[in-house]
C-alpha cells in the first residue's frame, strides 16, 4: 500500500499520491509552468501503517505539486428553449483548467 492524501481545493476533494497528474481548478493568482504549487487543505493522509484524518484539516499537512500545464476544458453547450414562444438561447462554456503533478507529501 502506498502513501496517499487527500487534498481539497477548488471546492472538491482529491486523493493524491506522489507521482500522480490530477486536473483541478483553475487557481487564483499568476502561475508560471514548472512553479510549485503548495496544497495545504489536507483532509487525510495514509502511510499504509496509520491513517491520520482532520477536523477538517491536518494542521501542518501539506501536499506539493508542480504546474504542468494551464488550459481550457472543451466546449459546453448550454441551450434554453421554450416551446411555442420562440424562445432560444444558446450559449458555450469552456472551464479553465491546471494540470499539476505531486511531487511531495508532507
Amino acid at each position: 500500500m502506498s502513501k496517499f492524501a487527500i487534498i481539497e481545493t477548488g471546492g472538491k476533494q482529491y486523493r493524491v499520491s506522489e507521482g500522480d497528474v490530477i486536473s483541478i481548478e483553475k487557481l487564483q493568482g499568476d502561475f508560471n509552468q514548472g512553479d510549485k504549487i503548495v496544497f495545504d487543505q489536507v483532509l487525510m493522509t495514509d502511510d499504509g501503517k496509520a491513517s491520520q484524518i482532520g477536523t477538517p484539516y491536518l494542521a501542518g499537512a501539506t501536499v506539493t505539486g508542480e504546474l504542468l500545464e494551464e488550459g481550457r476544458s472543451k466546449k459546453v453547450t448550454v441551450i434554453r428553449y421554450k416551446a411555442k414562444s420562440r424562445y432560444f438561447k444558446k450559449k458555450g462554456h469552456r472551464q479553465p483548467f491546471m494540470k499539476i503533478k505531486v511531487t511531495k507529501l508532507a
